[in-house]
């Protein structure tokens, strides 16, 4: 069977996107992003499920750190809801519960239904972790947040399903492999291409840069910066924009692009996903 590496616990929102954009692989848990990475570079995964940004918290720590020198290529994107749940051990009435554990992020994306039902929020270390936490011991006045695949891994009765207070809280995760693959494939949502890049030091040198994509109509839906090698100085900006390398706007930014940088690395060309529009 074909493996997905992710981060986290089983049962971690990481696991459940392996699940929904794979559902034919092995699911293989790691301890951190760097060995999701590394599993795949030895090759013990085809696919490596690193999320990048979510809709109601931003980018993920590290992460864009991490994909330029990773030598893996971008195949494809998922968009994933994260939606939580209220879950205790078999048997648990939803008034028995008395506190709830989960990572930070989560308790506080449901302290409106935690108020109304006067439940304690206890920090955990993260979501899944914190289901196996509860399951193993044996409280029923405890409960954890998270994700159905949690419930399902760990034993556990749902008592309360999507209960966050943002109803469109989503998680976008990119998948990468060791061989690029650049083919136009995918339904109708389009194509994307992500890379990244330095720009030379000259003045103006990023509006510039940018004023390319502007002129040939190539729609830019993120570009962020951040240092490197510690310089307050050497800074790298990460970009995604809609279209293939090949469509003659696209091709024409990236050679104006070209042209005010000093490194220009593309990391993937791959199916925008289809949850991107909604």
């Amino acid at each position: 069977m074909n493996r997905i590496a992710f981060q986290g616990e089983p049962g971690a929102y990481s696991h459940q996107a392996c699940h929904e954009a794979r559902p034919g692989y092995e699911a293989l848990p790691c301890r951190t992003f760097e060995d999701v990475i590394e599993t795949v570079r030895e090759g013990a995964a085809e696919i490596a499920m690193l999320p990048v940004e979510n809709s109601t918290y931003g980018r993920v720590a590290d992460i864009h750190r991490l994909l330029p020198d990773s030598g893996l290529h971008i195949v494809d994107e998922a968009f994933v809801r994260v939606h939580i749940n209220l879950m205790a051990l078999p048997g648990t009435e939803l008034s028995d519960i008395r506190e709830a554990m989960s990572h930070t992020v989560l308790l506080g994306q449901c302290r409106k239904f935690l108020d109304e039902h006067k439940i304690a929020p206890v920090t955990g270390a993260d979501t899944a972790g914190s289901a196996r936490e509860v399951a193993a011991a044996g409280s029923v006045s405890r409960a954890a947040l998270a994700s159905d695949l949690a419930a399902e891994i760990y034993g556990l009765d749902i008592l309360a399903r999507h209960i966050e207070d943002h109803n469109r809280n989503t998680t976008r995760f990119l998948l990468m492999t060791q061989a690029a693959n650049h083919g136009r494939r995918g339904g109708d949502a389009g194509m994307m291409t992500s890379f990244v890049f330095r720009v030379r030091n000259i003045p103006a040198a990023l509006y510039k840069a940018m004023g390319g994509f502007a002129t040939n109509g190539v729609n830019m839906t993120k570009l962020e910066s951040y240092m490197v090698n510690g310089s307050f100085t050497a800074t790298q900006f990460f970009a995604d924009i809609e279209g293939h390398p090949e469509d003659p706007p696209v091709a024409r930014a990236l050679e104006e692009l070209a042209y005010f940088t000093t490194e220009l690395h593309i990391l993937g060309v791959y199916p925008a996903d289809k949850r991107r529009h909604e």
